[in-house]
């Protein structure tokens, strides 16, 4: 069984190579997935001001277009937010968490809500809006799951305000995930960032992916965590945190987001990008 533990940290590009010896083969297909925000773009004061470092997009542009390289985003963010932000055609995206997923030639494969959970995310976002939208915090509503900000709040009133938050998000049955400075309310499914990377990677290489395929996935939160535990043993996750205590099912940790643009020049070299 999967299990969480503090991992190995990487705090350089040699790094890479020096703790994942040989683990590329450029006559392998490798499966990249990533999270978008504090993975791929750093961390904003507010979710619209996020934007990738020119340095990671210009190889992300090109890791996407390598024949033996597949490229996917998975975010919390609904699909059509994430896919601007990320602005690569072609590529396979998955929004809040993986419940909407779009293959590059525009076929989609989401995940159907029950209505009666559909119903109530409509009550929920009214009731958030009506009794916690104040004080500098606010709803983003992602039309089937939602993050609720509260960075510019008030510092002495912060914490029971977003304490009032999570009692509302989950007498609506939501679950009710900490993000930065932020409540993800992520529908009550057994779907998530998980299934959603195991279900791309199955559609996209075949029931027997890990026996083809090198994967590796990197993401920053507790959302991320559903996909580490599902890519234990058979790929390489790498978790970003500044935390050198944290719990992960990551095979590695990487001490600063600006590391994930030399995991891409790593993959890049690797793959002669």
């Amino acid at each position: 069984m999967p299990e969480k533990r503090v991992a190995p940290v990487i705090n350089s590009f040699e790094d890479f190579e020096l703790k994942l010896p040989g683990y590329l083969n450029p006559k392998k297909t490798l499966a990249v997935l990533f999270d978008y925000d504090g993975t791929l773009a750093p961390i904003a004061d507010n979710p619209n001001k996020t934007a990738m470092p020119i340095a990671t997009e210009v190889i992300l542009n090109k890791i996407a277009k390598h024949p033996k390289i597949f490229l996917a985003v998975i975010s919390g963010r609904g699909i059509k937010d994430v896919q601007n932000r990320v602005g690569i055609n072609g590529i396979m995206y998955a929004g809040n968490h993986g419940i909407e997923i779009e293959e590059g030639d525009g076929s989609r494969h989401d995940y159907k809500l029950p209505e009666e959970v559909q119903a109530n995310y409509l009550k929920l976002v009214k009731e958030l809006r009506e009794k916690v939208e104040k004080n500098n915090a606010w709803v983003e509503d992602k039309k089937v799951s939602l993050t609720y900000h509260y960075r510019d709040t008030p510092v002495d009133i912060k914490e029971a305000q977003k304490q009032v938050a999570v009692r509302i998000i989950e007498s609506y049955g939501f679950k009710a995930n900490q993000a930065h400075e932020a409540i993800e309310a992520k529908p009550p499914v057994n779907w998530n960032k998980g299934e959603a990377a195991l279900f791309i990677l199955k559609h996209k290489f075949g029931e027997n992916w890990a026996d083809d395929i090198k994967v590796v996935f990197a993401g920053d939160d507790t959302t991320d965590e559903d996909a580490m535990k599902m890519l234990q043993g058979t790929g390489k996750s790498f978790r970003v945190s500044t935390d050198p205590e944290i719990q992960t099912f990551a095979d590695f940790r990487l001490s600063s987001q600006d590391l994930v643009s030399d995991l891409l020049k790593w993959i890049s070299n690797a793959y002669g990008v």
